[in-house]
């Protein structure tokens, strides 16, 4: 058959073919270019990325910077733990029923429940995260679960890796306590815990890189204060895995950088001697009858600070109750943490030396001294000490209602004479301001405790720490403002038959004038009662503006931040926050009457034999009131070189409770034994504290500091 005789539909199938067979060589064309460009053009690229599947990043945790003590004695150390972390990112691929049996396996090995250790592998921010159990760190890191594992334990998980996939058994350093002397030192030393989910949003928005979800962070005392110090920097080491996600080796690294060291003007030796005594006199008053309420003193808790007259550093300083720094480290559970805020056990969180306010009591009458003699009154003046004075319609009380007819202010501070400073606080009040609605009034005695900085922090390195409160006009309008409604709300309901008389009437008076400051307002101030309150480290710190001629410094317990190799990076001078007014003449006046105290007055009972010509120790005893509860006892001292003040909640006279753990403080600090004084038996070498810091040695060692030979 001739071509032009081939029939149409045939003629259409071959063009049908030429065009698949074009098709299909299309195709291959573009397959085998696609081919070339990815195996040789591209090969090396993707070959990386291919191999970048393999490796994991994982963040190496700086060993944290070490806290010393002004010697070199460490404080917080850091120890090595075994810690068993799980790999998230192998466990979500496998089944159900595999991912719990390796759970149980582990929980069994490590002394944990399965459901207590899947609650740690949850993301924070994802489905079912509890706050403070979750995983703030890396998807990709392995997540810790359980630490201080027994080794036996942890060498099971590395030895029999086949049973436990994912499973990751390491040694790692957490914070260690050596406790030098036995100290506590938790209010000061402060504790770490994990960093959350702000922090690090925070940290990332401003380029820390200190920072990871891994970290743990300081919370409290210097651990807080000086985080930044001491926390260093961490690595970062990219292992290699295999599709089973176990590692196959390293990869690179980059080194951490350990953090630095922080030295402290602490003294572990004047530490341990301070917390032993507190702890020795609210023991004792524990067991001490107290005649007014009929039952032993509650000694709730108590706080004493040593400072440093001439710099205000913090020598010691010590709160009860207290608590165990160590049980941060590793984590700690939620029985031990409602145990640390609960009320019952006494917040043992809470440092009663800086953060803890009570009234002063008698202690506040040298400060008092000084604002009258600046106001009018002057050595020789001269009032009356009956047993009570009436003041308005109520009677005011000496301690016991004792008598001591006309005395000066010197014999005033001395037996502790309340009817006497009385006298000076309605003196002023009558002069100044006897409008009770006049709440720009002068009012010397309150500009006074303002100058020796009262009512507002003093600056210490220390987080966290309250400002007190002078109680004056100012003050007080503006409580009767926050509080008018509650107080009116009492006083209008219907008495219940539950809430006592005095309440109603005290809920009525505050009500309709709660907002005037009256006579008795101005009489109780000038004996540091009423609303007046002040942390024991405030107190400290005006007697030591007593004690070196007016210097108001902001107190430290820094010293200075060393490198690991040991280069003082910075050194954290004293600050100073203001200058008080203090004349000498003033000043030597005081000096007089309070060391009359130890002499002759409220404190000599507890300082017979004690060589005060020698060791001049000069001293205030208080015992403040505090409606519903037992007095505070108080002392507060001081010599050329220190200050010293101790407090007891609910501990009764002054003298009585904490005169004799004062003493025994004072006795370590000069070595004194009996009338005896021998600098050499002092707890600090050369009495003093060292102007230097310690010597860090290249081998890791630290020595203590060089002193000067004396001449």
């Amino acid at each position: 058959m001739s071509p032009s005789s081939e029939r149409p539909r045939d003629r259409r199938g071959r063009l049908r073919l030429v065009v698949i067979q074009a098709l299909v060589f299309s195709l291959l064309g573009t397959l085998g270019a696609r081919l070339y460009y990815l195996q040789v053009m591209s090969g090396a690229e993707y070959q990386g990325q291919a191999a970048a599947q393999s490796v994991r990043e994982i963040v190496v945790q700086p060993q944290r910077g070490l806290i010393v003590d002004d010697e070199g004695r460490p404080l917080v150390s850091n120890r090595l733990t075994w810690v068993v972390s799980i790999d998230t990112t192998l466990l979500g691929r496998m089944d159900e029923s595999d991912r719990r049996a390796l759970l149980r396996r582990t929980g069994r090995v490590i002394g944990e429940k399965p459901r207590a250790i899947a609650r740690k592998l949850v993301l924070c921010g994802s489905d079912g995260a509890v706050a403070g159990r979750c995983w703030n760190g890396s998807p990709y890191q392995p997540v810790p679960v359980a630490t201080d594992v027994a080794q036996d334990a942890a060498l099971r998980i590395k030895e029999q890796g086949e049973d436990f996939p994912g499973v990751i058994a390491e040694e790692q350093t957490v914070r260690d306590y050596p406790r030098p002397f036995g100290i506590n030192a938790a209010h000061l030393l402060g504790y770490l815990s994990p960093v959350t989910k702000d922090e690090l949003d925070a940290a990332e928005a401003d380029g820390d890189t200190t920072i990871n979800g891994a970290s743990v962070v300081g919370r409290a005392g210097v651990e807080k204060e000086y985080d930044a110090f001491l926390r260093g920097q961490p690595g970062y080491k990219r292992v290699a895995v295999d599709s089973g996600g176990r590692v196959l080796g390293d990869v690179s690294d980059v080194a951490a950088q350990p953090g630095d060291t922080l030295v402290t003007s602490i003294d572990a030796k004047v530490q341990s001697v301070v917390e032993k005594q507190l702890h020795q006199m609210i023991t004792t008053a524990r067991a001490t009858y107290d005649p007014v309420t009929h039952r032993n003193f509650a000694a709730d808790a108590g706080a004493a600070v040593v400072l440093d007259a001439d710099t205000g550093r913090v020598v010691a300083m010590a709160s009860e109750p207290t608590y165990d720094p160590s049980v941060w480290s590793g984590g700690i559970t939620q029985q031990q943490l409602n145990r640390l805020y609960s009320a019952k056990a006494g917040t043992p969180l809470l440092s009663r030396a800086f953060q803890g306010q009570f009234a002063p009591g008698s202690t506040w009458k040298p400060f008092m001294t000084a604002g009258a003699f600046q106001n009018g009154y002057g050595p020789d003046s001269m009032l009356s000490c009956p047993p009570a004075i009436q003041i308005g319609n109520r009677l005011f009380h000496n301690f016991e209602s004792e008598s001591f007819g006309p005395i000066t202010f010197a014999k005033a501070i001395e037996v502790s004479c309340n009817t006497f400073f009385f006298q000076v606080g309605m003196h002023y009040w009558l002069q100044y301001g006897s409008d009770p609605t006049n709440t720009d009034a002068k009012d010397p005695l309150v500009e006074e405790a303002e100058q020796f900085g009262f009512g507002k922090p003093t600056g210490v390195d220390l987080p966290g720490e309250s400002s007190g409160r002078i109680a004056d006009r100012k003050w007080k309008l503006a409580y009767w403002k926050s509080m008018k409604d509650y107080y009116c709300g009492i006083a209008h309901h219907p008495q219940d038959g539950k809430t006592s008389d005095f309440v109603y009437k005290f809920a009525g008076e505050f009500c309709t004038e709660g907002y005037m400051y009256r006579e008795y307002d101005a009489a109780n101030f000038a004996i540091g009662q009423g609303d007046t309150v002040v942390t024991p480290l405030q107190l400290a710190r005006g007697y030591a503006a007593l004690a070196n001629g007016g210097t108001l410094y902001e107190p430290r317990v820094g010293k200075a931040i060393v490198s690991p190799d040991g280069k003082v990076i910075r050194r954290i001078h004293p600050k100073v926050q203001a200058h008080v007014t203090l004349p000498a003449a003033v000043k030597a006046y005081i000096d007089g009457a309070t060391l009359g105290v130890s002499r002759e007055g409220t404190m000599a009972w507890k300082m017979g034999g004690f060589p005060l010509d020698q060791v001049q120790v000069h001293a205030k005893t208080g015992s403040a009131e505090v409606y519903g509860k037992q007095a505070t006892s108080w002392v507060a001292s001081y010599t050329k070189d220190y200050v010293v003040v101790m407090m007891v909640s609910q501990g009764g006279c002054g003298s009585c409770t904490s005169g004799p753990g004062v003493r025994k403080i004072w006795e370590s600090l000069y070595g004194i034994n009996g009338e005896s004084v021998n600098p050499d038996r002092s707890v600090i070498p050369g009495v003093t504290p060292p102007d230097g810091l310690p010597v860090f040695g290249k081998d890791g060692s630290v020595l203590p500091p060089v002193r000067e030979e004396e001449d």
